[in-house]
């Protein structure tokens, strides 16, 4: 079942693993070896979480590059179905105009 409005996976990994471990967005970043800004816009949700970070996060903290893959995919499903009626396309019908 599809989720309407899914939470962004860099938010998810804040409040789920970064917040609870009492780490700072520096340290996390010490950690995952990459930059303080890096980090702080995918924590943020203002940029998408690419698979080299899901690894990264995976090597760190355990959770499952898949299941970070899938919510980064169900984010992004979500943000494009808001903009459905912005997007006119006819449905193909065979023979091409």
């Amino acid at each position: 079942m599809r989720m309407l409005n899914p939470p962004h996976p860099g938010v998810f990994v804040k409040t789920e693993v970064i917040e609870p471990l009492g780490l700072t967005v520096a340290a996390a970043a010490t950690v995952l070896g990459v930059s303080r800004p890096t980090l702080s816009t995918l924590l943020n949700g203002r940029s998408d979480l690419s698979a080299t970070m899901a690894l990264r996060l995976e090597k760190a903290f355990g959770i499952k590059m898949d299941t970070l893959m899938r919510m980064q995919a169900s984010y992004d499903i979500a943000r494009a179905r808001t903009r459905e009626a912005d997007i006119t396309v006819a449905p193909y019908r065979g023979v091409v105009a």
